[in-house]
């Protein structure tokens, strides 16, 4: 990987790159700051989490004279989090270089962006409607943009936005400088690239894998009542130091925030429904660390980039793929490595093999967390916080008051009762969600191309083979095996709905074990 010293960029730009703690350039960012730098049209192919903000941002930072007092460069972005998160990012690049930059977007006070736009920025970062809204109301010209920049193209015009970019596309000079960014390459992005883009360079680093090989991912089988208790049982084991639960509706979220409140987790819940600045409030509190979970619907976590996310956990699972592969993605970034768990119902365990399909990328079955196990991590954590004190050696005016304490009582007892004290006691609130309903795999027409005349099943499998049917998932006399090398529980029994299994066999009843968390 290149440095940044050796793109020959200004020392303030330069010094501003090394004091976000950047070194070596990411794959897209060698691609693509070269040919931005050149000034010709661009078109890139990443993933979220690959550095593209900075791929675009170093070179349009450099390029730009800070006397500038006109819009002379223009982003547009799907998503209010996401204008205010590149907005964030060209501000810390040009800080040193004094560059002037304003997000635009829904949600905020039009009258105070009104006010914002007379500080004459050099940079504006907006969405599309709301860029709309200031161009009809004339406080944004673009007569002097010679920027444009498309990011997450593909989610733009997934959510509708295609006539808003191509009515402001059309209002920008035609002698300019074009880059579009986008994770997938539909035809409706290719159609747009070719309008509105000059002899473009593609660059693309899309992995072989849909899913980071960063992050470790399980599913854990459950009933839907189980799920309240099993989630807190695994903040407990995991510790996670920052963690985004994914929730189906915002009811969910709303329920599963308060009730992880009332058991002792500094938790808040983000969707739709909230005001801009309530939405901005939780996020600065997950940022600093004010809150260490963040329970969140998919809409509101689309676009959110927040460094040290540990882990994701799916507590609903997701309708489709793409929103699995979205959801997970918050962690494991910028190279780290991420844990991500999804809870799944029995009635969901197809829809589970259908993601998995997709994504190229099996997914881990673990069991569900012990209460000793839970109890462990939580002893686990607390001895870790006492060492690390110790280590730091700030707690020299606490050594009289030990002396003295050790010279009365047993160092042991004496020590257990202050890791009972630090861990503390979970407050054992009883909790009652709204039960959602459960995801179905979709039925999807047969392949005739790639099987003949055979109808593909719903996993791909020429005649409907079933996912039990996997050479890794059965033993040799067809029977299910579990990973640990034991036979697959009740619950795996899916081959016929007589109440048998596919041998003809009946199939035990499962009802006693659904209140079961042990």
């Amino acid at each position: 990987m290149k440095t940044f010293s050796e793109f020959g960029l200004e020392p303030k730009v330069l010094r501003a790159i090394t004091e976000m703690g950047f070194e070596e350039s990411t794959p897209i960012q060698e691609k693509a700051i070269p040919v931005a730098l050149e000034g010709r049209d661009l078109i890139g192919q990443a993933q979220t989490g690959t550095g593209k903000t900075a791929a675009f941002g170093i070179p349009l930072v450099n390029k730009i004279d800070v006397k500038e007092d006109r819009i002379v460069a223009l982003i547009m972005c799907p998503t209010r989090e996401l204008a205010i998160q590149v907005a964030e990012e060209i501000e810390k690049l040009g800080r040193f270089k004094g560059i002037r930059s304003l997000p635009i977007y829904g949600g905020q006070d039009i009258v105070k962006q009104i006010r914002a736009l007379r500080k004459k920025p050099q940079i504006i970062i907006g969405t599309p409607g709301r860029l709309l809204d200031h161009i009809n109301r004339k406080t944004i010209k673009l007569d002097d943009v010679q920027t444009v920049i498309l990011d997450e193209a593909d989610e733009m015009l997934d959510m509708g936005f295609m006539d808003d970019i191509q009515s402001i596309l059309k209002l920008v000079p035609e002698e300019r400088n074009t880059m579009l960014f986008s994770a997938t390459m539909p035809a409706n992005i290719r159609r747009l690239a070719d309008q509105f883009l000059k002899n473009p360079e593609h660059v693309s680093v899309i992995p072989k894998q849909v899913s980071a090989p960063l992050i470790d991912q399980a599913y854990i089988e459950l009933h839907e009542r189980q799920k309240f208790e099993a989630l807190c049982r695994l903040l407990d084991m995991e510790a996670p130091d920052l963690a985004i639960i994914f929730g189906r509706t915002k009811r969910r979220v709303d329920e599963l925030s308060e009730a992880l409140q009332k058991r002792g987790y500094t938790a808040e819940g983000l969707h739709g429904d909230l005001s801009q600045n309530q939405r901005d409030n939780v996020m600065r509190k997950f940022r600093d660390g004010s809150i260490d979970v963040l329970v969140a619907t998919d809409v509101a976590a689309r676009g959110l980039d927040v460094s040290g996310v540990t882990h994701v956990i799916n507590f609903d699972l997701p309708q489709d793929p793409e929103s699995y592969v979205h959801r997970i993605g918050r962690t494991g970034r910028a190279g780290k490595e991420g844990v991500a768990y999804t809870f799944v119902t029995p009635r969901e365990i197809d829809h589970l093999y259908f993601i998995e399909k997709i994504t190229r990328h099996r997914i881990t079955r673990k069991p569900m967390p012990s209460l000793a196990e839970a109890i462990e991590g939580k002893q686990k954590l607390t001895a870790e916080r006492v060492l690390d004190v110790l280590q730091q050696e700030e707690h020299n005016e606490y050594k009289g008051l030990a002396i003295s304490l050790l010279e009365q009582h047993d160092s042991v007892h004496l020590l257990a009762a202050a890791l009972k004290l630090l861990t503390g006691e979970k407050k054992d609130v009883a909790i009652e969600l709204t039960p959602e309903d459960p995801i179905r795999a979709k039925k999807r027409r047969p392949d005739v191309r790639s099987y003949g005349r055979k109808p593909a099943g719903p996993y791909g499998t020429a005649g409907g083979a079933r996912r039990n049917d996997r050479p890794y998932d059965r033993d040799r006399n067809g029977r299910g095996r579990r990973e640990d090398g034991g036979y697959r529980d009740n619950r795996d029994y899916r081959g016929r709905s007589d109440g048998r299994d596919q041998k003809g066999y009946s199939r035990p009843s499962n009802r006693s074990n659904e209140g079961s968390l042990v």
